[in-house]
């Protein structure tokens, strides 16, 4: 499926979400539970939905990571070990989840996200100001650059709050600097598994470079808002969409019962 066959109606539809879904993911993460969906009404098949989104996801996460750095909030130089690891890791996630079932991870990550949302919801000062570091450079780059790069590769949804709140807690950055980091590498894992789904041939490229288009414009505006509003946008924005996340990974997983249960009250 490509962009000659789909009509003009639903590709305008998915620039306009695509944007929508890197403004989000700019500034909190969580803009694949727009873009996945879309792509699957839209009627890719899941393996399509999956590496057309990691295409429009590079595009959102390079038009972030350039106006950051352009703007002097992260120093490339000072990344190079963090950026090595998270390709190693995304790259053997990205390998790892094509040849087994991701239903476990599935089954915790809500717990996970519910559990970010309430670190920042509780602690209202957590990345208000910069604090020492807790970890050094290479223990960050194994755990918050290879590990979540890992994970990134391997499933994916709120990667972008995973390196956030890395950066926030092992680093002692502020949320905004955690944020613009966390770019960074959220670009870098993008790219490494983009290249995965490249190889195998499952990118639906006419529809991914509109959408990649609309998620370059949409990046630039929250980006912008990062520097300018910090963390008093952040922070709820992170929490709002933990929630809206572990709701919908739960639905996914437990819809059928959930919708028995309130059928039983």
């Amino acid at each position: 499926m490509d962009l000659f066959v789909v009509s003009p109606l639903v590709i305008g539809v998915l620039f306009v979400v695509a944007v929508l879904a890197a403004f989000i993911d700019s500034i909190a993460g969580g803009g694949g539970l727009l873009t996945v969906p879309s792509l699957l009404a839209a009627g890719l098949s899941p393996a399509q939905a999956l590496a057309t989104n990691k295409l429009q996801s590079v595009g959102g996460s390079f038009s972030a990571s350039l106006y950051f750095v352009r703007r002097g909030a992260v120093k490339l130089r000072e990344q190079r070990l963090n950026i090595a690891m998270t390709f190693i890791g995304a790259m053997g996630g990205t390998l790892l989840i094509q040849h087994i079932q991701a239903d476990v991870l599935r089954q915790i990550l809500p717990l996970l996200l519910i559990s970010i949302g309430l670190w920042f919801l509780l602690m209202p000062r957590l990345g208000e100001a910069d604090r020492e570091q807790r970890l050094h450079a290479t223990g960050f780059a194994l755990i918050g650059g290879g590990c979540v790069g890992f994970y990134d590769g391997f499933f994916g949804p709120g990667a972008g709050s995973f390196y956030a709140l890395a950066f926030v807690t092992l680093c002692g950055f502020n949320l905004a600097k955690a944020t613009a980091h966390a770019k960074i590498l959220n670009f870098t894992s993008n790219f490494a598994s983009l290249l995965f789904f490249m190889f195998g041939g499952k990118v639906v490229w006419g529809t991914g470079v509109i959408m990649l288009c609309g998620a370059f414009i949409g990046a630039r505006l929250g980006a912008r808002l990062v520097l300018s509003r910090g963390q008093k946008l952040i922070r709820p924005m992170v929490v709002t969409v933990s929630a809206v996340m572990s709701a919908k990974l739960l639905w996914d997983s437990h819809g059928s019962v959930i919708l028995a249960w309130f059928a039983a009250l």
